[in-house]
């Protein structure tokens, strides 16, 4: 086990060197199309979680500025409004709101999907971007791990809670879920909250993050039919307040060649845009095209069995009834 947690991560950390960091977003870019972001989205409504900073921040201007209505849901309420502030005066479009809620918490994402339902308002664009890492285990109020309370479980719970609205705007209704290639040196495992071994916070992201890619897989094969697609992405390794407090070793390690929040939430903003018979049904992207899920086939393609397993658990805890 412990070598072959070693090939998987040093594999994972070649691979990131290689392609994650700011100049191989530039590279990449040379390929990219100025059309694909001239789009724009009036009269779309689009979610995004996580919002107030970083690749959230990021994308909820760019969808903010092609004319979309944004609805940024964040845990801070001060936070969230300065961020609003400065989008609305960037962007110049007023339809961009606030809604504070805790994404750690299933009865605050249940309460928010309520208030949407009673809305009634039809969401064109889901971005789950809100994550965390946390190297301490910690235990919400609700009795769950933390970085899994946050990055799959409200990941799920804020998605199925939103599925009728997603159904009223299909055939154009996607989810875009922002995963990490953190989840290249995790198998899937139903260790959801990481009680099997000693508490290991990167390790845990990782596992979440392999969740979210395999989650999307199944929500596409689950919902498909019903028009609305599901896409998980990787940002890239990009300089954000969320990896220099949770990783400074490494934020300083690779000062000067981290992606910018910009650049890492491109691939999100292109998904929201694209004609949805460009993009392919539960596949993983990266800098605008599709990209493995696996690096090691044999260590981490398997595991994704086990979902089956996983969603039952998560319908379970999340309280969304049948």
């Amino acid at each position: 086990m412990f070598l072959l947690k070693t090939w998987r991560a040093t594999a994972f950390g070649l691979y990131g060197y290689l392609n994650f960091t700011k100049s191989s977003f530039l590279e990449h870019s040379k390929k990219f199309k100025v059309e694909d972001m001239q789009i724009q989205i009036q009269g779309k409504n689009c979610i995004v979680t996580g919002a107030n900073s970083g690749i959230g921040y990021a994308t909820a201007e760019g969808l903010a500025s092609r004319g979309a209505t944004v609805y940024m849901v964040c845990r801070n309420k001060e936070r969230g409004e300065a961020a609003l502030s400065e989008i609305q005066s960037a962007t110049g479009n007023k339809n961009v709101y606030l809604e504070v809620c805790d994404l750690s918490s299933v009865r605050e994402i249940n309460s928010l999907g309520s208030r949407f339902s009673e809305k009634g308002v039809p969401v064109h664009v889901l971005v789950n971007n809100a994550g965390l890492i946390e190297h301490n285990r910690i235990t919400t109020s609700e009795g769950y791990e933390l970085n899994f309370a946050v990055n799959v479980l409200g990941t799920y719970t804020m998605t199925e809670s939103l599925m009728p609205l997603l159904e009223k705007a299909a055939p154009y209704s996607r989810v875009i879920t922002v995963s990490s290639g953190g989840m290249y040196s995790a198998p899937l495992t139903n260790d959801l909250q990481f009680s099997g071994s000693k508490f290991d916070g990167v390790e845990q992201y990782a596992r979440n993050k392999r969740v979210q890619v395999a989650l999307t897989e199944k929500w596409a094969e689950r919902y498909g039919h019903k028009g609305i697609g599901f896409y998980s992405m990787h940002p890239g390794w990009a300089e954000t307040p969320g990896v220099a407090k949770s990783l400074p070793s490494f934020s300083e390690s690779f000062a000067g060649k981290l992606r910018t929040r910009e650049e890492g939430a491109d691939t999100v903003i292109w998904l929201a845009l694209q004609p949805k018979e460009k993009l392919v049904p539960g596949a993983f992207y990266f800098d605008r095209a599709e990209a493995p899920k696996h690096l090691l086939s044999a260590a981490t393609r398997g595991s994704h069995s086990a979902i089956d397993s996983i969603l039952e658990c998560l319908h379970s805890m999340s309280g969304i009834s049948s």
